[in-house]
Order: C-alpha cells, then sequence, then structure tokens
C-alpha cells in the first residue's frame, strides 16, 4: 500500500513556465505518481494533459489519483522517448506544452522491492518491470570494459578501471544478489566525503538498465520540429542537463552555418525559438529542507516559435 507521494519537485517553477498555456493539451512525459499532471490539470481548467510513463505501478496510482479530471487526462504505457513521437503524429499543433522530470521518484528509490535503494534486498533498478535487462545482470554478466564504460560515461567516476575489476573480482567468487550486498561491497572499497560510495555506481548502472540518455536524445530529436509550444525539461544530473542544455543551445542558432566560413551562407533564419531559462532553474532552500532530494534538481525551458 501506497502513502500519498510526495509533493513534486520544482512544482512552483514548473507552472511559471507554463503560466501562459490557458487550452490546449500538455504532455507529462514522465507522469510519475501525477504530482506535476495534477496541479496543472487544477491550475488550468482548459487543459488537457497526457500522461506517459512506463512504470505500471506509478500509472495506476496516477489514474486513481487523476481519475476526478475525467476525459481531461489520459495515461499512455511505455518510454517517453518512443511514445511521444505518437503522441505527436496524432495530436500535432493541439500540444502546447510539454514536461519531462527525469529521475527517479521518491517512490520507486524507497520501495525496497525495486532494487533502486542502497538498502534494498532486490537487484533491479528496472523502471518498466517487464523489460529484460536489469541490474542483476549487468553487475553479475556485464564485461569489465562493459562497466569500465557505464561507471565512466554514466557516473563520471574517477576510479571506474578499479571499481569495475573490483566487481568482476568478487562476483567470481560469489554473484552480488542485492542491491544492498552491492552498496556495501563500494562503501568498503571506496571512500567519499560528501556522498554515498555507492551513489554513482548505482546512477550509472540505472541509466545503463533504463537506457535513461538514449530515451532523452529519442525526445529530443522528436522535439526539435515543434512549433508553437513550451517545452521544459528537469534533469538530475550533469549528464542530463548537458544534453538539453547543448539541446537548446542549437535549436536557438539562427546561423546553422559551419563556424569556420568566414561569412554566414544559411540565411541566418534558422532558430527554432528561444530558451525561457537563461539560467537553470533551481530549488529554493525551503523546497530543499522539506525534500533533501531536490538539491540536484535543475529546470530548463524552451519556447518554440509558431
Amino acid at each position: 500500500m501506497m502513502n500519498a507521494p510526495h509533493i513534486p519537485v520544482l512544482l512552483d517553477e514548473v507552472l511559471e513556465v507554463f503560466e501562459k498555456i490557458q487550452e490546449g493539451i500538455i504532455v507529462d512525459c514522465t507522469l510519475g505518481f501525477g504530482g506535476h499532471s495534477q496541479a496543472l490539470l487544477e491550475a488550468k481548467p482548459a487543459i488537457r494533459v497526457i500522461g506517459i510513463d512506463k512504470d505500471a505501478q506509478a500509472r495506476d496510482f496516477a489514474q486513481k489519483r487523476l481519475q476526478s479530471f475525467g476525459d481531461r487526462f489520459m495515461c499512455i504505457s511505455g518510454g517517453f522517448g518512443e511514445k511521444f513521437q505518437e503522441v505527436l503524429n496524432t495530436y500535432g499543433s493541439m500540444i502546447k506544452g510539454v514536461l519531462a522530470d527525469i529521475g527517479v521518484s521518491s517512490l520507486q528509490l524507497d520501495s525496497p522491492d525495486r532494487g533502486f535503494g542502497f538498502a534494498s534486498e532486490n537487484l533491479d533498478m528496472r523502471m518498466d518491470t517487464l523489460a529484460s535487462l536489469n541490474a542483476y545482470s549487468v553487475v553479475n554478466r556485464y564485461s569489465a570494459y562493459e562497466l569500465q564504460r557505464i561507471f565512466r560515461d554514466y557516473g563520471e567516476i574517477r576510479e571506474y578501471k578499479k571499481m569495475a575489476s573490483l566487481i568482476v573480482e568478487r562476483r567470481a567468487k560469489k554473484p552480488f544478489e542485492s542491491a544492498k550486498d552491492l552498496s556495501e561491497f563500494l562503501q568498503k572499497h571506496f571512500k567519499n566525503p560528501r556522498i554515498h560510495p555507492a551513489t554513482l555506481a548505482f546512477q550509472a548502472i540505472r541509466i545503463e538498465v533504463n537506457d535513461e540518455l538514449g530515451e532523452l536524445e529519442r525526445l529530443l530529436n522528436t522535439l526539435k520540429d515543434m512549433h508553437g509550444a513550451i517545452f521544459a525539461v528537469i534533469s538530475f544530473h550533469s549528464l542530463e542537463d548537458r544534453i538539453v542544455k547543448n539541446a537548446f543551445k542549437q535549436w536557438s542558432k539562427s546561423c546553422v552555418c559551419d563556424p569556420l566560413l568566414y561569412k554566414c551562407e544559411c540565411g541566418g533564419n534558422h532558430s527554432k525559438g528561444d530558451i525561457i531559462t537563461k539560467k537553470p532553474k533551481i530549488a529554493s532552500d525551503e523546497e530543499i529542507f522539506k525534500n533533501p532530494r531536490s538539491r540536484s534538481a535543475k529546470l530548463r525551458a524552451f519556447a518554440f516559435k509558431d
């Protein structure tokens, strides 16, 4: 039985970014437990929300939470990287806003059977529990080279070679059976005065299991040709934020010529819109006090031209 979910991260900032949208459809690409969607539906009586999520537990909870809004809310099963294209094909210019909260919800992290948390007796980390790849397979079956890749690229861990080597050495004697087992092993062999030594490794494994960066890239590739909509994305670590920041920078460019050219030859009229957030919006001290996990959240937003 789930308790009521936490207030969604950067809620006031999300409402502010979408303030001018009073009708049409807002797509919540990462529905989660429906907190952002509920706030948008309450604040904007004439809009509809389409929620996308690959987590069946989250969808079930959100649908019950939002059932009072009737046909103003619709839920779609699947990853947003793929499903948003289908939504765009169907609803086109009716879509006035797109929200993506790229992160694991508190209830996913705190559910002991999901394997996201350090104390979990499972080693899973799948947002889609029907997906074939899970954390157990990554940790116990990936080669040392593959583990190095994810720890280096997705965790940005300095000692990625040592971490991969130690895991391979240990699992040869006894496979890692739980997140707790893995986190205690990493805590024993690595020290970090700022965060739990397993934090970045768990992040890297989770990103690999759920193809999180691939999902984001696919969404951005679909979004780039939108018109007359506002896109807001909340990220929780530098990899995602960097991808979003670079996409917005490219979308806002008027000139797309090779920078080595002496002068512009493209006509200089290629900007897709404007960056709303020159600097990312971050959580207030008050929000961080209430929800420490909001500390790393960053919201960036982009307004596409009509």
